[in-house]
């Protein structure tokens, strides 16, 4: 039989299968005899180890793969893979049942993989962590061990992905198994960093970070020293990483990775300056990588650098590297500089994707601020037509930006014409209940906020929403309450919804859970708005000393607020402290 071309896409495809090679006799003599007696049934011709019918049954799965077929993908392999016990089948079986998320079939075939690649230190990996998965502690830990004593650099992936995405119950067995290990192999530098890695996917950082400085790494072991540096900072001690990181670049200059943990680390710590140096020599390091050069010009953005951030951004342009992404920030370095023509002009240079909304909205504020509500309604309307799949955030943009512009005639109009077009739109239908109180429309407000929550009933923006406008313009208390309570239950710690909670308390004269609720939303989200609800509890519970520092502070950041001033002069008799 002659080798057809499908058996040879067939050997194409499956990369990680066995060679295979033409086995058959040599034919015979053109001038030989016939037989005397009847000859023997051909066996089955076989290619390497295969036969025809396992390598046509590859063929279908890969065949049926790049169809996005992967249920018969898997289920071939997986056929395949007990059928002839081969590492390399068995190995693609298990790899589509990681992505399929079938775990029955992804332990069967990791222990394929792993029983006929006793040396394959990743086949290793994948049984210890589908045993474990499957609940199969005592298995996992045995090829755990495997991989532990293999030979040459056995990683700390592994160990990392032990822990990454895994649910409650294997991280708990898996945390078993690394114990039992170290009482084996005390101070084995891969078991403690698993253990820590497994610790921190249980939310338990302290204990993390205990084990960790317990037993310090050695000066080559990266990735152990990233994860503390990275457990001090979610535990708001970044402070103390920084000296760590710090030290660690200084014993290894060129490593890329602890030196990008620090610059990322001072950024944190809102040390744009330090920042800015290890950057500027990360991209002195790695003058090819684009992704720093964009991190650079934001750092520089963030530290008032306009040139600097300019320069780097510009360089992006041209090198076709975060195109839209750098002319977006270039707009807002003209409009740092009060150039808003210079501004206008960057913005519409964004192309469609994550930046085109931003600079849609920057373009409208620009002229709106200016007088030129026309140019805009014309630059949003060619721009509606240009992308129509963006049409209704467009919209949404135009009706925002003239409210803001106290222009809340125009805005209403839009927001009429938007939900013609677009009926039943929760964010329209939002946006126009907003814009309702400001008319002075509450029967408006509360049929939109009623429309959206009849469709979607969990929509707890909206909730919170009709919640704060019954407590604060009505004397509807008990469905007040009942409605941010419940957007509370679907949002515990929105600052929006926690100042709800403490308005509507207040109105009810709880003044002890008013200002409970009004402290958490303040350190949460130091608004100005929030701060005059606080200040307004601590005055009526006879705090005047503390409830005048509050709105203080807030009147630092926005020193024209007018629900802060117009609460100093209905409580003090006048809008200044």
């Amino acid at each position: 039989m002659k080798k057809s071309p499908a058996l040879l896409l067939a050997l194409a495809l499956l990369g990680g299968c066995q060679n295979w090679a033409a086995t058959r006799d040599a034919e015979a003599p053109a001038a030989a005899q016939a037989p005397t007696t009847p000859p023997a049934p051909a066996p089955p011709v076989v290619y390497g180890s295969f036969t025809e019918d396992t390598l046509y049954s590859l063929l279908t799965a890969e065949l049926a793969g790049q169809r996005n077929r992967f249920d018969i993908a898997l289920d071939n392999y997986v056929n395949q893979a007990n059928k002839t016990q081969d590492p390399g089948v068995a190995e693609r079986a298990f790899r589509i049942a990681e992505y399929m998320g079938a775990d029955q079939s992804a332990l069967q075939t990791s222990l394929i993989w792993a029983r006929t690649a006793p040396d394959d230190l990743d086949a290793q990996r994948a049984a210890a962590i589908a045993l474990a998965r499957a609940g199969r502690y005592d298995e996992s830990m045995t090829y755990m061990e495997k991989v532990l004593q293999g030979k040459g650099d056995t990683h700390f992936d592994f160990l990392a992905l032990s822990a990454a995405e895994t649910d409650p119950a294997t991280r708990d067995g898996l945390l078993h198994g690394f114990e039992r290990l170290l009482a084996k192999y005390p101070g084995n530098g891969q078991l403690i960093f698993g253990k820590a890695l497994l610790l921190q996917q249980d939310g338990k950082a302290e204990e993390a970070l205990s084990l960790l400085e317990k037993s310090p790494a050695k000066d080559d072991e990266i990735a152990p020293l990233l994860l503390r540096a990275r457990l001090l900072q979610n535990l708001d001690r970044g402070d103390e990483a920084v000296p760590l990181l710090d030290k660690a670049v200084r014993k290894a200059p060129e490593d890329k990775r602890l030196r990008l943990a620090l610059a990322r680390t001072l950024v944190e710590q809102n040390r744009i300056d330090d920042a800015k140096v290890q950057f500027q020599v990360l991209l002195q390091q790695n003058p090819d990588d684009d992704e720093l050069r964009y991190s650079l010009a934001l750092v520089c953005l963030e530290a008032k650098a306009w040139d600097e951030a300019e320069g780097y951004l510009n360089d992006l342009v041209e090198r076709g590297a975060h195109v839209d992404s750098a002319h977006l920030n270039l707009g807002r370095v003209a409009e740092e500089r009060n150039d808003p023509q210079q501004a206008l002009t960057q913005y519409a240079l964004v192309g469609t994707g994550t930046d085109y909304l931003p600079a849609q909205l920057r373009q409208a504020d620009i002229l709106i601020a200016n007088g030129q509500a026309p140019e805009a309604s014309r630059r949003l309307a060619a721009a509606r037509a240009a992308n129509p799949d963006y049409a209704a955030q467009l919209y949404l943009i135009e009706a925002e930006t003239l409210a803001d512009n106290d222009k809340v005639e125009p805005a209403w109009t839009v927001l009429e014409r938007a939900l013609a077009q677009f009926p039943g739109d929760s964010s329209l239908l939002y946006t126009r209940a907003m814009l309702a109180e400001k008319r002075g429309d509450l029967a408006q407000l509360e049929r939109d906020l009623r429309n959206i929550l009849q469709r979607e009933p969990d929509n707890a923006m909206a909730l919170n929403a009709l919640g704060y406008t019954l407590s604060d313009h009505t004397n509807r208390f008990a469905e007040a309450k009942a409605l941010i309570e419940k957007a509370h239950q679907l949002n515990p710690d929105d600052p929006a919804v926690l100042d709800s909670l403490g308005w509507i308390n207040y109105r009810l004269g709880n003044l002890d859970e008013a200002e409970r609720f009004l402290r958490q939303a303040l350190e949460r989200y130091p608004d100005h708005e929030v701060a005059a609800h606080l200040g307004e509890v601590l005055w009526a519970r006879g705090k005047q000393r503390e409830a005048r520092q509050v709105w203080g502070n807030a009147l630092k950041d926005q020193p024209d607020s007018p629900i802060l001033r117009s609460t100093l002069l209905r409580l003090t008799g006048s809008e200044k402290l």
